[in-house]
């Protein structure tokens, strides 16, 4: 095998390895990073849930409203693999729906794990500062 057959295999075999770290580190660490000084509300949930699907429902009518005081960062947790997500892991989320909103300074402030009601979701978003 030549130099030029020897690169050629390399490339196919690593670059798609490279590419797929890259996507998947950049996803985690934007979801992370990207909070600035907003508030961040964090849901945890799964597509086979039924609890979850209740929680995606509420958050789908009421974010619209807070969308410009907060950031929302929606984690999937369908598989065994999903748990070594950093969020999760940084959190301790040990089921689902777990929502956990955390304050401009960083501190989580509140947390409610499986679904409430539209009202104590709105209340805790707009105590969040």
């Amino acid at each position: 095998m030549d130099k030029k057959t020897i690169l050629t295999i390399l490339a196919v075999i690593i670059l798609p390895v490279l590419a797929f770290w890259g996507v998947s580190f950049s996803k985690e660490s934007s979801a992370i990073a990207q909070s600035g000084n907003k508030p961040q509300v964090i849901k945890f949930s799964s597509t086979m849930c039924l609890e979850c699907k209740q929680v995606e429902k509420i958050f789908k009518e009421i974010l619209p409203k807070y969308q410009d005081k907060i950031e929302y960062i929606s984690v999937i947790v369908d598989s065994r693999k999903d748990m070594n997500h950093n969020l999760i892991k940084k959190h301790k989320v040990q089921l689902v729906p777990t929502v956990v909103m955390i304050n401009s300074s960083g501190q989580e402030c509140k947390r409610f794990e499986g679904a409430v009601s539209k009202e104590k979701y709105e209340h805790a978003i707009e105590g969040l500062k």
